[in-house]
């Protein structure tokens, strides 16, 4: 489960269509029809993501503390300093919320990471960073406990898509970090399936550790022994 700080975007149906915040838009259907067009005001347009932006925020903290079952929009609403209208307005229903703000959460961490991969020397620093965005930050991570919480739902077939489809996000990237290291010969030859299952679950498991406060991390960096273990394994045959 990712967290803190790869790759193609969120997949198209994980975006709302655009000009749409939220629950959807009432005039939506007619802006669409032929010669119909209304012209964009930027400046509104900048003033309604960065209130999302900071109910999407608010959201995630609230959860982090108080957990699904106790949440309510009002509790949103009070730490994003909106009303609750404003918050149902963004996130309609609240059987909804968990995934809402997972979707955002996840595009807005995959947006960061993709900005610092783009800048990154090698294949080498991209798995450094996977690494580093992967694991929590720290005991209680917000984001993690997001995760954790939307696990815990159940969910119905539309959910579990959406669920399936930002979990294999993170697969994706790390193979496509795998393939550049295999091809300018800075990784060893892997299987990149099975070596992205077992990276993936090594990271779950550290993860974990870290959020429950396990001692063993207290003194030793999981980033630095997880980047460890996988480098260990794709080093290439004769390279010490």
């Amino acid at each position: 489960m990712p967290t803190s700080e790869t790759g193609p975007g969120l997949p198209d149906r994980l975006h709302p269509p655009e000009g749409e915040i939220g629950s959807g838009s009432a005039g939506a259907g007619a802006s669409s029809r032929s010669g119909d067009r209304v012209p964009v005001d930027r400046k509104r347009q900048r003033s309604g993501d960065e209130a999302r932006g900071r109910a999407m925020q608010a959201a995630i903290s609230v959860i982090a503390e108080k957990g699904a079952a106790a949440l309510r929009m009002s509790d949103i609403a009070e730490r994003a300093g909106m009303s609750t209208g404003h918050i149902l307005y963004h996130f309609g229903k609240k059987d909804r919320l968990l995934l809402e703000v997972l979707a955002w959460s996840q595009a807005d961490l995959w947006t960061r990471y993709q900005r610092a991969a783009d800048e990154a020397a090698s294949p080498a620093e991209k798995l450094d960073l996977f690494v580093r965005f992967y694991l929590p930050r720290h005991q209680g991570d917000e984001r993690y406990a997001l995760w954790t919480q939307v696990l815990l739902q159940r969910h119905d077939e539309a959910g579990r898509r959406t669920l399936t489809a930002l979990l294999d996000g993170w697969d994706e990237r790390l193979e496509a970090i795998l393939r550049e290291g295999r091809d300018l010969g800075h990784f060893a030859e892997v299987d990149i399936t099975g070596f992205t299952i077992r990276a993936v679950a090594m990271l779950s498991g550290i993860s974990e550790d870290v959020m429950f406060g396990r001692s063993r991390w207290q003194h030793t960096s999981a980033h630095a022994f997880a980047l460890s273990a996988l480098e260990r394994e794709l080093r290439p045959t004769g390279r010490a």
